[in-house]
């Protein structure tokens, strides 16, 4: 089974000792870490400074090394990686050098040799921790109106392409009208471009057009006077008046009532709002960002919005690309949303499973980046492995049949008598001849055998090593159940029943 290199977060081992370089090189790829090695602190430094060293997650650092020590290693790293996590090592563990380490940045401190057990389970625990603080300060931002074109996640040529207008339009107070489907991330642009423009950590007020009850919409937006109307027992502050000094963005804006669309134009026309009741306009000093999933031209012709308003709105257009445009955006959406969902569900999801990943990018996603991300949010919930396996997208299970990528063992409750008795009694396999404690690769007279009787030869000794317990075989050889009693029927291989 391959794996994706989604979420391939690379470990750098920093130890002078060859030999120790190897056994944690060993600990952190059994564990499903890409590892980088340097011998030195210098060439730590080296390898943080190149084209690789930015794939670099965190780094397993030795403190006794001659050259550059591993301490002042230690502190060079966090003046310029400040969130890159660092567990140090050492053969000689007192409480003096342990303050020390912490005192510098270490994430983790252990003595030498430890446990592979010990190791992974540290390496773990910085990494998630790391994520969380990520995600903690990415929640932040977007609460302080400070998200950046940095926060958007794509390298596609339609992502830069969005970028390089937004960027543009962040520089100037002028009106902005993004339009694209549902879901594309039309907010997460217009955040960007309030966190890159003057008006950063001012308020960002988001108001959904099309979820307003049509006799509360002028309250909502503009505000009223205390008894304006039944119902108005206290005075209440509009939206364009909490957005004042900064951002409001107006999502659906296709869905104004037509009165609502004639008080909107007087908004950009004169900054100011009339709210329900009072005796003057407020005066109001808001960026207006609009947004929409309908195409508002042909709603002037239709008469459904008015012409002035649209050529108010749609000064600086920009279109969101659906995410069946940019496929290639989609590995690294995944790997930010499995980061976000084990920091909140507390999971240890590292990725994806190569085949999956390849059905996953191909997929039209009519739902575009919000249905990519509540699937990603239940398969993290569902999933039971390390990476993500077709079983958990059951509903994307007709199309992992139709690209031939085994959906796991068939559930007990659908399956056949025979099925359900093969799950249910550990079966006992007659070989004509007894296993060998190794496969060979090659025939007697020194040509390679073909892959299917390697294959035969290997399933056959992994059935007689693991006494038949068919989980731990199928688990070992990286294969659904179903598919390893399908190779087996496709072998030939004879089955006893345990009494």
């Amino acid at each position: 089974m391959r794996k994706s290199r989604v979420m391939a977060k690379t470990i750098l081992i920093v130890d002078d000792d060859p030999t120790q370089r190897r056994l944690m090189r060993a600990v952190c790829e059994r564990g499903g870490y890409p590892v980088l090695q340097a011998d030195s602190g210098e060439a730590a430094l080296s390898v943080l400074q190149s084209q690789e060293g930015a794939e670099v997650s965190l780094i397993m650092l030795d403190l006794r090394m001659p050259g550059l020590g591993g301490m002042e290693t230690l502190k060079r790293v966090k003046a310029t990686r400040e969130d890159l996590p660092v567990i140090v090592l050492t053969a000689q563990g007192g409480v003096d050098t342990v303050v020390e380490a912490m005192q510098n940045g270490a994430a983790d401190f252990f003595v030498k040799p430890a446990s592979p057990e010990r190791v992974i389970v540290s390496i773990n625990n910085a990494l998630n921790i790391t994520t969380l603080k990520g995600e903690v300060s990415r929640l932040k931002r977007k609460r302080d109106g400070a998200m950046g074109f940095k926060d958007l996640i794509g390298d596609s040529s339609a992502m830069k392409n969005v970028m390089r207008l937004g960027e543009r339009a962040a520089a100037s107070n002028i009106p902005i009208l993004i339009t694209g489907e549902s879901g594309v991330g039309k907010e997460m642009i217009a955040r960007a471009i309030q966190g890159s423009s003057e008006r950063s950590g001012r308020p960002f007020i988001t108001v959904n057009c099309g979820a307003i009850p049509e006799n509360l919409v002028e309250s909502i937006l503009f505000g009223h006077e205390k008894g304006s109307f039944t119902g108005a027992t206290a005075k209440h502050i509009g939206k364009f008046q909490e957005a004042d000094s900064g951002t409001i963005f107006l999502d659906e804006v296709g869905e104004l009532p037509a009165d609502m669309q004639v008080k909107l134009l007087r908004v950009l026309q004169e900054g100011e709002v009339d709210p329900v009741g009072a005796k003057r306009p407020t005066k109001v000093d808001v960026r207006v960002i609009s947004a929409t999933n309908r195409d508002l031209a042909e709603e002037v012709k239709a008469g459904r919005f008015r012409e002035d308003l649209y050529y108010r709105l749609n000064v600086f257009p920009i279109v969101a690309p659906p995410l069946r445009d940019r496929p290639e955006d989609i590995p690294a959406l995944i790997d930010h949303f499995i980061q976000r969902y084990n920091a909140e569900e507390r999971r240890d999801v590292r990725g994806v499973q190569h085949e999956v990943l390849e059905v996953l990018v191909r997929q039209a996603w009519p739902g575009n980046v919000r249905q990519l991300e509540n699937t990603i949010f239940r398969a993290v919930v569902l999933a039971e492995g390390t990476y993500l396996t077709a079983s958990d997208f059951p509903l994307l299970s007709a199309e992992f049949e139709a690209a031939g990528v085994d959906l796991g063992p068939p559930i007990l409750a659908d399956a056949s008598e025979d099925e359900k008795e093969d799950y249910s009694r550990p079966p006992v396999f007659q070989t004509s001849q007894g296993a060998d404690e190794t496969v060979r690769i090659f025939d007697r007279e020194g040509n390679l055998r073909t892959l299917e009787e390697i294959e035969r030869d290997l399933i056959q000794l992994a059935i007689e090593t693991y006494e038949g317990r068919m989980s731990e075989v199928a688990r070992r050889l990286g294969m659904g159940r179903s598919t390893l009693y399908r190779k087996i029927r496709d072998h030939g291989l004879e089955v006893k029943r345990a009494s």
